[in-house]
Protein backbone atom coordinates (compact mmCIF):
# COMPACT_ATOMS: atom_id res chain seq x y z
CA UNK A 1 0.00 0.00 0.00
CA UNK A 2 1.58 3.59 -1.01
CA UNK A 3 2.43 5.68 1.77
CA UNK A 4 1.41 8.86 0.68
CA UNK A 5 1.82 12.15 2.50
CA UNK A 6 -0.02 14.78 1.57
CA UNK A 7 2.10 18.44 1.26
CA UNK A 8 0.80 20.52 -1.16
CA UNK A 9 -0.40 23.66 -0.09
CA UNK A 10 -3.50 25.54 -0.83
CA UNK A 11 -1.79 28.32 -2.27
CA UNK A 12 1.60 29.63 -2.71
CA UNK A 13 3.99 32.53 -2.38
CA UNK A 14 6.40 33.34 -5.75
CA UNK A 15 9.35 35.97 -5.02
CA UNK A 16 10.99 38.01 -7.92
CA UNK A 17 14.66 38.93 -6.97
CA UNK A 18 14.68 41.35 -10.22
CA UNK A 19 12.24 43.39 -8.88
CA UNK A 20 13.73 43.74 -5.55
CA UNK A 21 16.86 44.39 -6.90
CA UNK A 22 14.95 47.14 -8.86
CA UNK A 23 13.26 48.91 -6.14
CA UNK A 24 16.49 48.72 -4.00
CA UNK A 25 18.42 50.80 -6.72
CA UNK A 26 15.03 52.82 -6.29
CA UNK A 27 15.62 53.63 -2.74
CA UNK A 28 18.94 54.39 -3.17
CA UNK A 29 18.57 56.63 -5.64
CA UNK A 30 16.40 58.60 -3.39
CA UNK A 31 19.17 58.89 -0.56
CA UNK A 32 21.47 61.69 -0.29
CA UNK A 33 25.40 60.24 -0.74
CA UNK A 34 26.87 58.35 2.40
CA UNK A 35 23.40 57.46 3.83
CA UNK A 36 23.11 53.81 4.53
CA UNK A 37 20.24 51.37 3.50
CA UNK A 38 19.13 49.28 6.35
CA UNK A 39 16.48 46.67 4.57
CA UNK A 40 13.82 46.17 7.55
CA UNK A 41 12.62 42.39 7.40
CA UNK A 42 10.36 41.86 10.27
CA UNK A 43 7.12 40.51 10.05
CA UNK A 44 9.01 37.67 8.51
CA UNK A 45 10.00 40.21 5.82
CA UNK A 46 6.82 41.44 5.51
CA UNK A 47 5.02 38.37 5.06
CA UNK A 48 7.32 37.79 1.76
CA UNK A 49 9.89 35.36 4.36
CA UNK A 50 13.51 36.64 6.06
CA UNK A 51 14.24 33.48 4.85
CA UNK A 52 14.38 33.89 0.99
CA UNK A 53 14.31 37.36 1.25
CA UNK A 54 17.83 38.00 3.05
CA UNK A 55 19.93 36.75 0.55
CA UNK A 56 18.08 38.34 -2.34
CA UNK A 57 18.50 41.75 -0.56
CA UNK A 58 21.98 40.95 0.11
CA UNK A 59 22.38 40.35 -3.32
CA UNK A 60 21.18 43.86 -4.67
CA UNK A 61 23.58 45.37 -2.34
CA UNK A 62 22.29 45.59 0.96
CA UNK A 63 24.73 44.13 4.01
CA UNK A 64 22.25 45.94 7.01
CA UNK A 65 19.18 44.23 8.33
CA UNK A 66 16.55 45.63 11.02
CA UNK A 67 14.38 43.71 12.93
CA UNK A 68 11.76 43.53 15.78
CA UNK A 69 12.48 40.79 17.45
CA UNK A 70 15.55 38.42 18.87
CA UNK A 71 13.95 35.36 17.15
CA UNK A 72 13.59 37.49 13.98
CA UNK A 73 17.09 38.27 14.69
CA UNK A 74 18.59 34.39 14.74
CA UNK A 75 16.47 33.93 11.75
CA UNK A 76 18.37 36.04 9.07
CA UNK A 77 21.36 35.13 11.53
CA UNK A 78 20.94 31.84 10.08
CA UNK A 79 21.05 33.13 6.08
CA UNK A 80 23.15 36.23 6.21
CA UNK A 81 26.69 36.32 4.86
CA UNK A 82 29.58 36.68 7.54
CA UNK A 83 29.96 40.72 7.32
CA UNK A 84 26.43 41.74 7.53
CA UNK A 85 24.45 43.44 10.41
CA UNK A 86 21.59 42.78 11.89
CA UNK A 87 20.03 45.62 14.67
CA UNK A 88 17.14 44.59 16.37
CA UNK A 89 14.70 47.85 17.53
CA UNK A 90 12.26 46.25 19.71
CA UNK A 91 11.74 43.15 21.89
CA UNK A 92 14.84 41.46 23.16
CA UNK A 93 14.44 40.02 26.95
CA UNK A 94 17.22 40.62 29.27
CA UNK A 95 18.02 37.08 29.11
CA UNK A 96 18.63 37.19 25.00
CA UNK A 97 20.85 40.31 25.68
CA UNK A 98 24.23 38.03 26.38
CA UNK A 99 23.08 35.71 22.62
CA UNK A 100 23.03 39.62 20.79
CA UNK A 101 26.27 40.50 22.60
CA UNK A 102 28.06 37.47 21.83
CA UNK A 103 26.82 37.19 18.00
CA UNK A 104 27.49 41.34 17.57
CA UNK A 105 23.55 41.78 16.60
CA UNK A 106 23.00 45.57 17.86
CA UNK A 107 19.80 46.51 19.86
CA UNK A 108 17.77 49.58 20.99
CA UNK A 109 17.53 50.66 23.89
CA UNK A 110 14.63 52.46 25.12
CA UNK A 111 14.57 52.18 29.33
CA UNK A 112 17.11 51.92 31.42
CA UNK A 113 16.74 48.93 32.95
CA UNK A 114 18.04 47.27 29.46
CA UNK A 115 20.93 49.40 29.54
CA UNK A 116 21.84 48.22 32.82
CA UNK A 117 21.47 44.67 31.76
CA UNK A 118 23.63 44.88 28.90
CA UNK A 119 26.45 46.41 30.98
CA UNK A 120 26.37 44.06 33.20
CA UNK A 121 26.55 41.13 30.61
CA UNK A 122 29.26 42.90 28.73
CA UNK A 123 31.25 43.09 31.90
CA UNK A 124 30.79 39.55 32.27
CA UNK A 125 31.56 38.50 28.69
CA UNK A 126 34.46 41.69 28.55
CA UNK A 127 32.68 42.14 24.91
CA UNK A 128 31.38 45.48 23.97
CA UNK A 129 27.08 45.82 23.56
CA UNK A 130 26.73 47.41 20.05
CA UNK A 131 23.62 49.30 21.37
CA UNK A 132 21.18 52.35 19.77
CA UNK A 133 19.97 54.59 22.07
CA UNK A 134 16.35 55.52 21.12
CA UNK A 135 14.88 58.70 22.17
CA UNK A 136 11.35 59.59 22.66
CA UNK A 137 10.36 62.48 20.90
CA UNK A 138 6.57 62.31 21.03
CA UNK A 139 5.23 59.04 19.48
CA UNK A 140 5.25 58.02 22.81
CA UNK A 141 5.93 54.02 22.54
CA UNK A 142 9.46 53.36 23.10
CA UNK A 143 12.04 55.66 23.99
CA UNK A 144 14.28 57.07 26.58
CA UNK A 145 12.63 59.94 28.40
CA UNK A 146 14.07 62.97 28.64
CA UNK A 147 14.21 62.56 32.85
CA UNK A 148 16.17 59.53 32.07
CA UNK A 149 18.92 61.12 29.73
CA UNK A 150 20.70 62.75 32.62
CA UNK A 151 21.20 58.79 34.06
CA UNK A 152 21.82 57.21 30.62
CA UNK A 153 24.64 59.26 29.81
CA UNK A 154 26.56 59.12 32.84
CA UNK A 155 26.23 55.18 32.47
CA UNK A 156 27.61 55.63 28.80
CA UNK A 157 30.80 57.52 29.47
CA UNK A 158 31.52 55.78 32.48
CA UNK A 159 31.66 52.64 31.09
CA UNK A 160 32.81 53.59 27.37
CA UNK A 161 34.91 50.03 26.91
CA UNK A 162 31.46 47.95 27.37
CA UNK A 163 29.68 50.29 24.59
CA UNK A 164 29.95 50.97 21.29
CA UNK A 165 27.44 53.22 20.33
CA UNK A 166 26.22 52.46 17.32
CA UNK A 167 23.34 55.32 16.91
CA UNK A 168 20.98 57.92 18.48
CA UNK A 169 17.40 57.04 17.10
CA UNK A 170 13.95 58.14 16.95
CA UNK A 171 10.37 57.01 15.11
CA UNK A 172 8.28 59.28 13.66
CA UNK A 173 4.49 59.44 14.25
CA UNK A 174 2.90 59.08 11.05
CA UNK A 175 5.51 60.46 8.39
CA UNK A 176 3.05 58.83 5.55
CA UNK A 177 -0.01 61.56 6.40
CA UNK A 178 0.30 65.15 6.24
CA UNK A 179 -1.86 65.37 9.16
CA UNK A 180 1.13 64.97 11.21
CA UNK A 181 3.37 67.32 9.56
CA UNK A 182 3.26 69.58 12.64
CA UNK A 183 4.37 66.72 15.05
CA UNK A 184 6.83 65.23 12.92
CA UNK A 185 8.75 68.83 12.86
CA UNK A 186 8.37 68.87 16.37
CA UNK A 187 9.98 65.27 17.05
CA UNK A 188 12.73 66.57 14.22
CA UNK A 189 13.37 69.32 16.29
CA UNK A 190 13.65 67.56 19.76
CA UNK A 191 15.57 64.44 18.33
CA UNK A 192 18.34 67.22 16.89
CA UNK A 193 18.57 68.73 20.63
CA UNK A 194 18.87 65.48 21.84
CA UNK A 195 21.70 64.92 19.67
CA UNK A 196 23.30 68.01 20.17
CA UNK A 197 23.19 66.75 24.15
CA UNK A 198 24.79 63.43 23.77
CA UNK A 199 27.98 65.03 21.76
CA UNK A 200 28.61 67.67 24.15
CA UNK A 201 29.30 64.91 26.62
CA UNK A 202 31.48 63.70 23.99
CA UNK A 203 29.11 60.69 23.09
CA UNK A 204 29.02 60.49 19.16
CA UNK A 205 27.38 57.59 17.14
CA UNK A 206 28.42 55.91 14.52
CA UNK A 207 24.43 56.49 13.01
CA UNK A 208 21.90 58.64 13.60
CA UNK A 209 18.70 57.39 12.15
CA UNK A 210 15.49 58.42 12.09
CA UNK A 211 13.57 57.72 8.61
CA UNK A 212 11.32 55.18 7.48
CA UNK A 213 9.85 54.36 3.86
CA UNK A 214 7.52 57.31 4.10
CA UNK A 215 10.09 60.15 6.29
CA UNK A 216 13.06 59.21 3.64
CA UNK A 217 10.13 60.14 0.79
CA UNK A 218 8.34 63.18 2.49
CA UNK A 219 10.85 64.51 4.34
CA UNK A 220 14.47 64.23 3.11
CA UNK A 221 16.14 65.82 5.70
CA UNK A 222 15.39 63.19 8.13
CA UNK A 223 17.78 60.16 6.18
CA UNK A 224 21.11 61.41 8.16
CA UNK A 225 23.38 58.67 7.91
CA UNK A 226 21.17 55.73 7.79
CA UNK A 227 17.42 54.96 6.75
CA UNK A 228 15.36 52.04 7.89
CA UNK A 229 13.48 51.28 4.96
CA UNK A 230 10.89 48.26 4.53
CA UNK A 231 7.58 48.39 2.81
CA UNK A 232 9.71 50.38 -0.14
CA UNK A 233 11.63 47.49 -1.31
CA UNK A 234 9.15 44.98 -1.47
CA UNK A 235 7.02 47.38 -4.22
CA UNK A 236 4.48 48.79 -2.07
CA UNK A 237 4.18 52.82 -0.87
CA UNK A 238 3.63 53.57 2.88
CA UNK A 239 0.40 55.57 1.91
CA UNK A 240 -1.23 57.11 -1.27
CA UNK A 241 0.14 60.39 0.09
CA UNK A 242 3.86 59.58 -0.17
CA UNK A 243 3.21 58.50 -3.49
CA UNK A 244 1.64 61.49 -4.80
CA UNK A 245 4.63 63.74 -2.82
CA UNK A 246 7.43 61.64 -5.05
CA UNK A 247 5.91 61.78 -8.47
CA UNK A 248 5.03 65.87 -8.05
CA UNK A 249 8.01 66.07 -6.68
CA UNK A 250 10.15 64.54 -9.65
CA UNK A 251 7.86 66.16 -11.71
CA UNK A 252 4.90 63.84 -12.50
CA UNK A 253 1.56 65.90 -12.78
CA UNK A 254 -0.16 63.12 -13.04
CA UNK A 255 -0.92 60.69 -10.36
CA UNK A 256 -1.27 57.82 -12.20
CA UNK A 257 2.19 58.31 -13.77
CA UNK A 258 4.30 55.27 -13.94
CA UNK A 259 4.88 53.62 -10.72
CA UNK A 260 9.07 53.39 -10.46
CA UNK A 261 8.48 50.20 -7.67
CA UNK A 262 8.12 46.73 -8.85
CA UNK A 263 5.83 44.18 -6.75
CA UNK A 264 8.53 41.79 -5.67
CA UNK A 265 5.48 39.10 -4.67
CA UNK A 266 2.92 36.86 -6.82
CA UNK A 267 0.29 34.92 -4.36
CA UNK A 268 -1.52 32.58 -5.91
CA UNK A 269 -4.10 29.42 -5.43
CA UNK A 270 -6.37 27.51 -8.05
CA UNK A 271 -10.10 26.87 -8.46
CA UNK A 272 -11.22 24.03 -5.83
CA UNK A 273 -14.44 23.99 -7.16
CA UNK A 274 -17.20 25.51 -9.45
CA UNK A 275 -20.79 25.89 -9.73
CA UNK A 276 -24.35 27.66 -11.03
CA UNK A 277 -26.04 29.52 -8.66
CA UNK A 278 -29.81 30.86 -9.56
CA UNK A 279 -30.37 34.41 -9.46
CA UNK A 280 -31.65 35.29 -6.07
CA UNK A 281 -29.84 32.69 -4.08
CA UNK A 282 -27.34 34.05 -1.66
CA UNK A 283 -24.05 32.62 -1.93
CA UNK A 284 -22.02 31.53 1.55
CA UNK A 285 -22.90 32.22 4.96
CA UNK A 286 -25.51 34.60 5.85
CA UNK A 287 -26.94 37.12 3.61
CA UNK A 288 -24.26 39.45 2.65
CA UNK A 289 -24.39 38.61 -0.66
CA UNK A 290 -27.61 37.58 -3.02
CA UNK A 291 -26.66 36.67 -6.91
CA UNK A 292 -28.03 39.53 -9.37
CA UNK A 293 -28.44 36.98 -12.01
CA UNK A 294 -27.83 33.45 -13.16
CA UNK A 295 -23.69 33.15 -11.46
CA UNK A 296 -20.99 30.93 -12.18
CA UNK A 297 -18.85 30.79 -8.64
CA UNK A 298 -15.61 29.48 -8.01
CA UNK A 299 -14.54 28.34 -4.72
CA UNK A 300 -10.82 28.85 -3.71
CA UNK A 301 -9.10 27.24 -1.23
CA UNK A 302 -7.40 30.15 0.61
CA UNK A 303 -9.47 32.25 3.49
CA UNK A 304 -8.76 34.48 6.68
CA UNK A 305 -6.77 31.53 8.19
CA UNK A 306 -4.09 31.49 5.32
CA UNK A 307 -3.76 35.13 5.40
CA UNK A 308 -6.88 36.68 2.96
CA UNK A 309 -8.28 38.86 5.62
CA UNK A 310 -12.06 38.49 6.27
CA UNK A 311 -12.56 42.73 5.81
CA UNK A 312 -12.44 41.97 1.96
CA UNK A 313 -15.50 39.67 2.32
CA UNK A 314 -17.52 41.51 -1.16
CA UNK A 315 -14.69 43.80 -1.59
CA UNK A 316 -11.75 41.64 -2.53
CA UNK A 317 -10.46 40.74 -6.38
CA UNK A 318 -8.64 37.93 -7.74
CA UNK A 319 -7.56 37.16 -11.21
CA UNK A 320 -8.76 34.36 -13.14
CA UNK A 321 -7.56 33.27 -16.97
CA UNK A 322 -6.32 37.04 -17.32
CA UNK A 323 -9.83 38.47 -15.47
CA UNK A 324 -10.18 40.10 -12.56
CA UNK A 325 -12.78 38.93 -10.57
CA UNK A 326 -14.40 39.88 -7.80
CA UNK A 327 -14.80 37.82 -4.23
CA UNK A 328 -18.24 37.43 -3.31
CA UNK A 329 -20.17 36.76 -0.22
CA UNK A 330 -18.57 36.32 3.41
CA UNK A 331 -14.54 34.84 3.66
CA UNK A 332 -14.64 32.11 5.42
CA UNK A 333 -11.44 30.31 7.42
CA UNK A 334 -10.23 28.07 4.96
CA UNK A 335 -12.12 29.11 1.17
CA UNK A 336 -13.62 31.88 -0.34
CA UNK A 337 -16.00 32.22 -3.16
CA UNK A 338 -15.46 34.25 -6.56
CA UNK A 339 -17.36 35.57 -9.56
CA UNK A 340 -16.05 33.74 -12.42
CA UNK A 341 -19.51 34.25 -14.73
CA UNK A 342 -17.45 36.31 -17.33
CA UNK A 343 -15.00 34.60 -17.39
CA UNK A 344 -14.21 31.54 -20.16
CA UNK A 345 -14.55 27.98 -19.30
CA UNK A 346 -13.29 27.84 -15.93
CA UNK A 347 -12.51 24.53 -14.44
CA UNK A 348 -11.76 22.69 -11.22
CA UNK A 349 -7.77 23.61 -11.13
CA UNK A 350 -7.25 26.76 -12.59
CA UNK A 351 -4.31 29.38 -11.52
CA UNK A 352 -6.36 31.77 -9.11
CA UNK A 353 -3.82 34.98 -9.03
CA UNK A 354 -4.78 37.03 -5.26
CA UNK A 355 -2.01 39.06 -5.75
CA UNK A 356 0.29 39.50 -8.73
CA UNK A 357 -0.70 40.38 -12.43
CA UNK A 358 -1.43 38.36 -15.60
CA UNK A 359 -0.61 40.01 -18.94
CA UNK A 360 -1.90 44.36 -18.18
CA UNK A 361 -4.01 42.64 -15.41
CA UNK A 362 -3.12 43.42 -11.85
CA UNK A 363 -4.51 42.76 -8.54
CA UNK A 364 -2.69 44.74 -5.56
CA UNK A 365 -2.49 43.32 -2.10
CA UNK A 366 -5.20 45.93 -1.02
CA UNK A 367 -7.22 43.82 -3.90
CA UNK A 368 -9.48 46.87 -4.18
CA UNK A 369 -7.54 50.03 -3.14
CA UNK A 370 -4.25 50.11 -4.59
CA UNK A 371 -2.28 52.00 -2.19
CA UNK A 372 -4.59 50.92 0.78
CA UNK A 373 -2.04 51.80 3.87
CA UNK A 374 -3.50 49.66 6.51
CA UNK A 375 -3.88 46.32 4.04
CA UNK A 376 -0.60 46.72 2.50
CA UNK A 377 1.01 46.15 6.06
CA UNK A 378 -1.38 43.88 7.71
CA UNK A 379 -2.32 41.91 4.96
CA UNK A 380 0.91 41.16 3.94
CA UNK A 381 2.39 40.87 7.80
CA UNK A 382 -0.27 38.19 8.08
CA UNK A 383 0.67 35.53 5.14
CA UNK A 384 1.41 31.90 7.36
CA UNK A 385 4.89 31.47 7.07
CA UNK A 386 3.92 28.05 6.13
CA UNK A 387 3.06 29.00 2.55
CA UNK A 388 5.45 27.76 0.24
CA UNK A 389 7.75 30.51 -0.79
CA UNK A 390 9.76 30.11 -4.47
CA UNK A 391 12.14 32.14 -5.65
CA UNK A 392 11.44 32.83 -9.23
Amino acid sequence: MDKLIPTRSTSTIYLNPRAAKRNVKFVKCQLKEGTLLSAVVKGNAYGHGIEQMVPIFEKSGINHFSVFSSHEAYQVCEVKSKKTEVMIMGWLNNDEIRWAIKNEVSFFVFELDRLNTALKIAQELSLQAKIHIELETGMNRTGLEEKHIPEALSILKENEEHFLLEGLCTHYAGAESITNYLRIQDQITLYKKYCSLFESEGLKPKYKHTACSAAMISYPETQMDMVRVGILLYGFWPSRETFIYHQRKNGHAKERSKDPLSRVIKWTSQVMSTKEVPMGDFIGYGTSYQAPKKMKVATVPVGYAYGFARSLSNQGRAIVNGKRVAVIGTINMNLMMINVTECKSVEKGDEVILIGSSGKVKVTVASFGELSNQLNYELLSRLPQDIPRVIE
